[in-house]
């Protein structure tokens, strides 16, 4: 039996992760910003789920959560770092409180818990810490440049952070999913509230009114919660899983016509150096 924290199990891939890891077996600190969200859980597993209000992006509930979990099961096991929220908008349309909000949630926040969890990890000299990013990162639609900054950073310091932790025992994986059929475009989009005429063909598109995705994702949450677990639990678990065909086909994509670019550069590139 292992303890997981699992933030953002409200809804969505959170909920999915949190309600199969409990079916195996496994004590769960299960948060949302609301716990009312997240007592059915707790009401159906009394002995292995632990419901906390969490908001990541406020530090001492960070705190408390972390020291609630460590008193209630003796310490974390497996972070989850998965709450978060969509934001559209095209990079000059971006109001500068809601951009400093979205990384709040995606980058501070889930370091504000790693660094939380880290301490009884390295002291255990096992662990393992699992952060949601997105395949946006990498395809960066028009309209969603914040939202792949933050993954991308996300997964930036994930990337060291495995080699830091790595040889103490503890693994990190970056978890990309693609469309996923959760509330994710309807309740958990936003977007600015400034919209530019100029950006109407490109970024003007992926605004929340024009996005019908809701409800006709490919993904199967219960699916990717448990092909995690299987990564969590693997040896070596993977630094990076793509959830989804369609998260495939953006990485394969993206890695092609990255690839085109360097080589059609790479004479060039490498006569920078000193004769």
């Amino acid at each position: 039996m292992s303890t997981w924290l699992i933030t953002g199990c409200s809804t969505g891939l959170g909920r999915a992760l949190a309600e199969e890891v409990l079916a195996r077996g496994h004590q769960v600190v299960v948060t949302a910003r609301d716990a009312t969200r997240v007592q059915d859980l707790v009401d159906a597993h009394p002995d292995t789920a632990l419901g906390a209000a969490l908001d990541v992006t406020d530090p001492a509930a960070v705190r408390t959560v972390v020291a609630a979990a460590e008193q209630r099961f003796g310490g974390v096991d497996v972070l989850v770092n998965n709450a978060g929220y969509g934001y559209r908008a095209a990079v000059e349309e971006g109001d500068d409180a809601d951009v400093q909000q979205l990384f709040a949630t995606h980058v501070f926040g889930p370091v504000a818990l790693i660094k939380g969890v880290l301490p009884g990890m390295r002291a255990r000299r096992s662990g393992a810490v699992v952060n949601i990013s997105s395949i946006g990162a990498r395809t960066a639609f028009a309209g969603s440049g914040y939202y792949a900054g933050v993954k991308a950073a996300l997964e930036g310091i994930s990337n060291a952070l495995a080699k830091e932790v790595g040889p103490l025992g503890i693994s990190v994986t970056v978890v990309e999913p693609g469309g996923f059929r959760t509330d994710f475009s309807g309740r958990s989009l936003t977007q600015s509230a400034t919209a530019i005429e100029d950006y109407a063909p490109t970024a003007g598109l992926r605004r929340k009114e024009h996005d019908r995705t809701d409800g006709t994702q490919a993904g199967d949450p219960a699916k990717g919660a448990a092909l995690i677990i299987e990564a969590v639990e693997a040896d070596p678990a993977p630094t990076l899983l793509l959830l989804g065909a369609d998260a495939l086909e953006g990485y394969d994509r993206v890695g092609a016509a990255e690839r085109a670019q360097v080589d059609a550069w790479r004479a060039r590139s490498a006569s920078t150096g000193f004769a």
